[in-house]
């Protein structure tokens, strides 16, 4: 049986190929598929929408979250360390995560940097709760 930690992380993975299908749906959308499925050796022809240049600035975020975030299960996993603390860490996570991506597209400031913050000390929270 998966653990809640493991969970967890199977939702953020979900959640970051959800805003992936996202940002490429709006992509192609806005600039086109002659652009987006090329090898883009130049700039494209016109620049995306505010919204999709923030879903795209969301989802290099999404990225480096999950750099953190998914080590920082393994570690739990991994150490047997599996508790309510990493528990609530991985669910407060992946709130965090979820909300942040409307929070990024609306332009909602300073709530996104909030959201991040929250995000990133739950996976700090975690990588503690592991090694004590």
């Amino acid at each position: 049986m998966i653990s809640a930690e493991l969970l967890t992380l199977v939702c953020a993975l979900l959640l970051h190929v959800a805003l992936m299908c996202l940002f490429a749906l709006r992509a192609n959308l806005e600039i086109g598929p002659s652009y987006t499925l090329g090898p883009r050796d130049h700039a494209p022809p016109r620049p995306p929408s505010k919204v999709t240049g923030r879903l795209q600035r969301a989802l290099q975020n999404s990225f480096e979250s999950l750099v953190m975030f998914a080590p920082a299960v393994m570690v739990v996993t991994l150490a047997g360390a599996e508790g309510g603390v990493t528990t609530i860490s991985g669910w407060v996570f992946v709130v965090a995560r979820l909300l942040y991506i409307p929070a990024y597209a609306m332009g909602l400031s300073p709530w996104r940097s909030i959201i991040w913050a929250v995000g990133f000390f739950a996976t700090v929270a975690m990588i503690l709760a592991a090694v004590f």
